[in-house]
């Protein structure tokens, strides 16, 4: 069921292989594996999709897609993946990854309001939370891709011996002879 599910969710690897953004990958994207859906591609590919997500770079379906065809997992899903980052959930994730990262480089926090632009980066506005920022990001992209890779590995197995057991369970009614009341 998650298998058919997550099928019917991803874009068809035709309009995936045509987008005009990953032509850089020419015949790379040709290659079967980056397609199929099973428990190692879907797990890799929602590890490399959350781990890019926190990556703090323009084109970070790029990034993925890269990635993706590096590792040989499921391309789609580690691009669908990265938009968990999208203009509504960036300031909220990348705040936390500077907020870890102040913590493990042990410099207090610099939350003042600021308006990003040029002026701020040419004022030194960036020196300031740079490591933090990457530490973080290094951070929580390896926390979530860990815990996605660990979580689908997981579920799937689960499904797989849920659907032995009740294959299991069908068998063995089948092979029970049913009483059948003479008169």
């Amino acid at each position: 069921m998650p298998k058919r599910l997550i099928k019917r969710l991803l874009p068809h690897h035709d309009k995936v292989r045509e987008h005009k953004h990953l032509q850089v990958f020419g015949t790379l994207l040709h290659d079967g594996n980056l397609w199929h859906l099973n428990r190692h591609s879907a797990s890799g590919g929602f590890a490399v999709g959350l781990f890019m997500a926190f990556v703090p770079l323009p084109f970070q379906m790029i990034f993925a897609a890269a990635a993706a065809i590096l590792f040989r997992v499921n391309l789609p899903l580690s691009v669908t993946l990265v938009w968990i980052t999208n203009p509504i959930t960036i300031p909220p994730m990348f705040l936390f990854a500077y907020l870890v990262g102040t913590w493990v480089v042990g410099v207090p926090p610099d939350v003042e309001p600021f308006q990003f632009s040029l002026e701020w980066i040419e004022n030194g506005g960036l020196n300031s939370i740079w490591l933090p920022l990457l530490v973080g990001c290094l951070i929580c992209a390896s926390v979530s891709a860990l815990l996605g890779y660990g979580m689908i590995r997981w579920i799937w197995r689960w499904h797989v011996v849920e659907k032995w057991k009740l294959r299991r369970l069908r068998k063995k009614a089948a092979k029970t002879p049913t009483i059948s009341r003479q008169r």
